[in-house]
């Protein structure tokens, strides 16, 4: 199977919080307070696994911060994608919106550590 994307996916773990979901046409779910689990990281956006069940095609802020430096990526992320994994839980695709290309260069030195 030919690898279709852009940037290479790496590792990670993060534990991050969602407490809010919002659309573009001002739509927004609150109090959800959801921890999720970040397994993978690229340019475009992450992996996580959660037990809550989120829906698709909402936005969520997010603050990741690498292990190897002191920055911070504030980011909004879109969820793509969901899939059931049994009754653990459910593994999101997310991509990042607008994260400026001058955090390229926090994930060009996380692959180098890694």
């Amino acid at each position: 199977m030919e690898e279709k994307r852009k940037y290479e996916r790496l590792p990670i773990k993060l534990k991050l919080e969602v407490s809010n979901l919002f659309k573009q046409d001002g739509i927004k779910i609150d109090d959800i307070d959801s921890e999720i689990e970040v397994f993978d990281i690229s340019k475009a956006g992450i992996g996580f696994m959660s037990e809550s069940k989120l829906p698709i095609d909402y936005y969520f802020n997010a603050t990741i911060e690498f292990e190897n430096t002191d920055e911070i990526i504030l980011s909004v992320v879109k969820i793509l994608y969901i899939m059931s994994i049994g009754g653990s839980g459910y593994r999101y695709g997310c991509e990042f919106v607008g994260l400026p290309s001058m955090y390229h260069r926090l994930f060009d030195e996380y692959a180098k550590s890694l």
